[in-house]
């Protein structure tokens, strides 16, 4: 009878509803702001912090990918890894031109983090989910595309395919770094089982 309870439950775990909860909280407060993201960067950028804020945002990504990807001590083949995705960030982020550009990165990278681990957790819990790692990049993408879609009503936005690009370019990137230190990790787990074994 529990099973059949845990079954028609709309989420598969704890775990599982707090990362949706995480990311509804993330995707609200990306389009709260929307109104209000010009006068930000603005007010940043007179203030001189508008780079320091845009910093702090990346460190949050970084931790977000590593407090996800890693919860135990690092292998060196994780820390090559995470140093990998830290030089890649680094690339992308000096090669757009403008910093609002930039925040793509942090707001749909951690988005898509969220949504990547709430599947993977939901997969983990024995409910199908195929391509996991699709889905997310997929759903942040849809998130981002709504989001340059509103902008088209907001007489302070403007409407950009590019951005739409860039939300999911950032998707890819988090994802796509979560798998790869998940990978390592796994790696890591599999050659300690071997060697135990021995």
């Amino acid at each position: 009878m529990a099973s059949g309870k845990e079954s028609s439950s709309l989420f598969a775990s704890d775990r599982e509803r707090r990362l949706w909860a995480w990311t509804l909280a993330v995707v609200v407060a990306i389009y709260s702001t929307l109104g209000l993201a010009r006068t930000l960067a603005g007010v940043l950028r007179d203030e001189g912090i508008l780079v320091a804020a845009f910093v702090a945002g990346m460190v949050l990504v970084g931790v977000t990918v590593l407090a996800l990807g890693l919860r135990t001590r690092p292998g060196a083949a994780e820390i090559g890894i995470a140093l990998g995705i830290a030089a890649v960030y680094f690339m992308v982020m000096f090669r757009m031109a403008l910093p609002e550009e930039r925040t793509h990165l942090i707001e749909y990278g951690v988005v898509a983090v969220f949504i990547h681990e709430a599947l993977k957790e939901r997969a983990g819990q024995g409910r199908r989910v195929p391509m996991p790692a699709l889905w997310a990049i997929a759903a942040a993408s849809v998130v981002g595309t709504i989001d340059e879609c509103i902008q088209w009503f907001l007489p302070s936005r403007v409407f950009d395919p590019e951005d739409i690009l860039f939300n999911f370019l950032a998707a890819l990137m988090a994802v796509v770094s979560s798998v790869a230190l998940s990978w390592a990790r796994r790696r890591r787990d599999r050659v300690r089982r071997e060697t135990d074994r021995r």
